[in-house]
């Protein structure tokens, strides 16, 4: 296929909206999620919003210390041990946030909270503390989490209050080293002055350990806590929250999510980061991490020690086999024609690939393989576009094995427009395959003996402007990025009722943070009103700080729509003339027609085969279900957890 092609600029409004067949039969999984009573490892309904992420960090930390979660300390400590088992370092993929390539054109970290925790859960220290200011905003309030710049490494702080915090105070509080550090009397948590100014005794995991309370000084590596011989920059809001993980299965579409790699014949690598080829294994890895390892952290003397791929990644693989006779394909068409159908895609995980070659880096060459895979009798041309319509790449002429995965990969959405009406596409046996890099450790286990599963799906889709610059300037109305101020355009792709609007910007603030308020805002009405999302939303500085600072910073909220079907307006602007490197807005909505989901899970007792059970649950949205008990033998190993759109 010819990758080199130059892409085609079309005039065209995005996420066009579709006229229904009255007579058409349609159900929509929307956002199906599952948890199992592991306790270790649920799965993503315990943890894909803060508010359960926090009810479980509160379980697992009572669970593990017997300690009540009720303090600012308590608090942080929660957060951070569960953060150490569910998230490690090493280098993960970037996306191409600047339309440059990826790679190119600015800070390609990957910021946003949600997507670092479920598409990649492996990232270096400055981007997952980063991605960790979104979190401490929630759990404890403003400004009250930074990243911190020390010797050779990113670190955090968090900003602590009450008790012997009094008034507030920073702590450190580094999960990427997997280091917190007591006070000699073991009163509180110190910050990276105050060891700082001690740092040959209290870096050294023999010193007092008691004074821990069960949390080893250099849970990785004895040498890790030597770092804090520095104290130099300082990041405020450093990263954010966008909308939460959001899965939408349409009528013919599955989702099975592995928790190894290797797919269903153990060796197809698909992945989104370094090569690190670890034990013979290509793909991401860390080999000192409490990652599959949770009940070793509490309490250890001795750290993680080294294992060879001790955390790897996991894959999420969408089928979608649309039926173009029974007018269901519609769930999924943004735009259709005579001569054409176009569908959509958004996944909260991140599109990988199969690089062409060995190299580290390999994943950023052409040639990659198994991100995206057309299979079926089709001959008609093919497009892709990755900016919301605003342009298309040319995937060449349909043929049953076609590999799409260059125009894809790195990406978290697409639209793929097929030349050819539905009419002609029917009966050729269509089928999309599209492979992502998923965080093998918020995906759900099973566990010896009987499992009580529970599911819920809210009957929501999303539809994303953003979060690369280009998929946001396609909604762009008004003002422009590399301004004070820019509007975006968000409607719902098939008159669908909104329910939520999210939206984040990326903003030059200054070095140091230049006095500053920003706010976001939402019309419903053609900017006839505004309604407030983010209200003078400022960058509030505590002492002591280092000497420098990052001169960039983001600003997010989110709010609450009535069941709007039109067009939404979300203006980001500030009084300090400070521009807006890029922005990002998300609507979620209800889908047409939930439907039921059927439930399945593949898993090993010991070295046998592959077993498997499943379960159809109703379509209720929003209810929770935990009617169904899974049985499994000894040794219980999962293999694979899968959605199907019923």
């Amino acid at each position: 296929m010819p990758h080199s092609a130059k892409p085609e600029t079309r005039n065209l409004k995005p996420a066009l909206v579709v006229l229904w067949a009255s007579a058409m039969c349609l159900a929509s999984s929307g956002d199906p999620q599952v948890k199992t009573d592991h306790p270790w490892y649920p799965g993503e309904l315990s943890c894909s919003t803060f508010e359960r992420l926090f009810k479980t960090q509160a379980e697992v930390y009572t669970r593990a210390t017997g300690r009540t979660v009720e303090t600012d300390e308590d608090k942080a400590l929660a957060a951070w041990y569960w953060r150490n088992l569910h998230y490690a370092h090493a280098e993960e993929g970037t996306c191409d946030s600047w339309d440059k390539g990826f790679g190119k054109g600015g800070d390609a970290k990957t910021r946003e909270y949600w997507t670092g925790l479920f598409a990649h859960g492996f990232s270096l220290c400055g981007t997952t503390h980063a991605q960790w200011c979104a979190e401490m905003e929630k759990l404890l309030g403003h400004c009250r989490g930074r990243v911190v710049g020390v010797s050779g490494h990113n670190s955090f702080e968090v900003y602590l209050t009450g008790g012997p915090y009094k008034t507030g105070q920073w702590a450190l509080l580094d999960h990427d080293i997997s280091t917190v550090i007591f006070s000699v009397d073991g009163s509180r948590l110190l910050s990276i002055p105050e060891i700082k100014a001690d740092l040959k005794t209290l870096k050294d995991p023999r010193f007092k350990p008691e004074r821990q309370r069960g949390w080893r000084v250099a849970g990785l590596a004895d040498s890790d806590a030597g770092a804090y011989e520095a104290y130099g920059v300082a990041e405020y809001l450093a990263g954010y929250s966008a909308v939460p993980p959001m899965v939408q299965l349409r009528a013919g579409e599955s989702l099975r999510r592995y928790l190894k790699p290797g797919l269903e014949d153990g060796k197809t690598f698909v992945f989104w980061g370094r090569n690190y080829m670890a034990g013979g294994v290509p793909g991401i890895q860390r080999d000192r991490t409490w990652v599959n390892q949770p009940d070793k952290m509490y309490g250890s003397t001795k750290g993680t020690g080294w294992v060879v791929g001790q955390a790897r990644f996991g894959n999420a693989v969408y089928t979608y086999t649309p039926d173009f006779k029974n007018g269901s394909y519609k769930e999924g068409v943004v735009d259709e024609g005579a001569d054409k159908v176009v569908f959509e895609f958004y996944t909260p995980y991140v599109i990988a690939c199969t690089p062409p070659n060995p190299k580290t880096w390999g994943i950023y060459d052409a040639g990659g393989k198994n991100g995206l895979v057309l299979h079926g009798k089709m001959t008609c041309p093919v497009q892709v576009s990755t900016d919301q319509g605003k342009t298309w790449q040319d995937g060449g002429t349909c043929s049953d094995g076609l590999d799409l995965t260059d125009l894809v990969k790195g990406h978290q959405q697409y639209c793929i427009r097929f030349g050819a009406g539905a009419q002609t596409l029917a009966g050729t046996g269509l089928s999309m395959r599209t492979v992502c890099q998923a965080n093998m450790a918020i995906l759900p286990r099973l566990h010896d003996g009987a499992n009580k599963v529970t599911f819920l799906a809210s009957g929501q889709g999303v539809l994303s402007a953003g979060p690369n610059k280009d998929q946001a300037e396609a909604h762009v109305v008004g003002g422009s990025f590399g301004s004070k101020t820019v509007t975006l355009e968000l409607c719902t792709p098939r008159k669908e009722k909104a329910v939520r609007l999210y939206a984040a910007a990326w903003i030059a603030s200054g070095c140091p943070p230049r006095e500053c308020k920003y706010e976001i805002e939402y019309s419903v009405d053609g900017e006839k009103t505004w309604q407030s999302m983010v209200k003078e939303w400022e960058i509030t500085r505590r002492m002591p700080e280092p000497p420098d600072f990052w001169s960039q910073s983001m600003c997010w909220g989110d709010a609450a729509l009535e069941d709007y079907t039109g067009p939404v307006r979300v203006r980001f602007r500030n009084d300090g003339g400070r521009t807006y490197n890029k922005t990002e807005a998300h609507l979620t909505y209800k889908v047409q027609q939930p439907g039921q989901t059927e439930v399945s899970f593949g898993w090993k007792e010991g070295a046998g085969a592959v077993k498997s059970a499943s379960h159809v649950f109703a379509a209720e949205a929003g209810k929770e279900d935990g009617t169904w008990t899974l049985e499994t033998g000894p040794k219980t190993e999962t293999v694979w957890v899968e959605f199907t759109s019923k």
